[in-house]
């Protein structure tokens, strides 16, 4: 599907991305970056990803689509260290729960060149660090697809076939629904927590 894939951030579901790629064969290269020494070690010692440095201008260069798996409040200084390296027309997706606020930071950043296609998959577990992701993270669950007006279609198809190609269900919403829908369901949990209490 891609020559080269890199997944900046490898956490629990970055983690989880590299090895579904891997298992799926979905690109015929695949490069990470941390920040961490001891994640890096992790991944090339259990042959996660053996193509994994914490350069992260050697791990965007030449990528074909590049995913940020790393919290939301580092996604400026990411994307500002990485802009001059990215090549041209590469796809960049996330895989963050909140969209509006990275939408304004794309656009204040003003990229060329870059088809910025926002994801969100539904996944994960309590746990954390890649020792908690796994192949199968993804199957079976939905991911929201979240592409800016007048995105490039050719893009968003390959995001979709990317997502449902590690197992997902995929969902292509606004930025605005997505943000308006998951903060509803965010906050159900302690809605019905609260009216038991109330019951009680």
């Amino acid at each position: 599907m891609f020559d080269t894939i890199s997944i900046i951030g490898c956490g629990m579901i970055g983690s989880s991305m590299l090895r579904a790629i891997k298992n799926k064969n979905l690109a015929k290269e695949i490069k990470a970056f941390d920040y961490s020494k001891d994640v890096i070690t992790y991944l090339k010692k259990e042959n996660i990803c053996t193509n994994s440095s914490n350069d992260i201008h050697q791990c965007v260069a030449d990528s074909d689509l590049i995913i940020i798996a790393t919290p939301l409040s580092s996604y400026k200084e990411i994307i500002l260290t990485i802009k001059d390296s990215l090549k041209k027309n590469v796809i960049l997706t996330d895989t963050g729960s909140v969209k509006k606020e990275v939408m304004k930071i794309i656009h204040n950043i003003n990229l060329k060149d870059v088809h910025w296609i926002p994801s969100h998959p539904i996944a994960g577990t309590e746990e954390s660090g890649p020792k908690a992701g796994h192949v199968e993270m993804f199957k079976n669950r939905w991911c929201v697809i979240s592409p800016p007006k007048d995105s490039d279609e050719q893009s968003i198809k390959i995001i979709k076939l990317l997502w449902e190609a590690v197992g997902s269900k995929v969902k292509i919403m606004t930025p605005e629904e997505h943000d308006e829908i998951l903060s509803l369901t965010s906050h159900l949990p302690h809605a019905i927590a609260y009216n038991i209490v109330r019951t009680v």
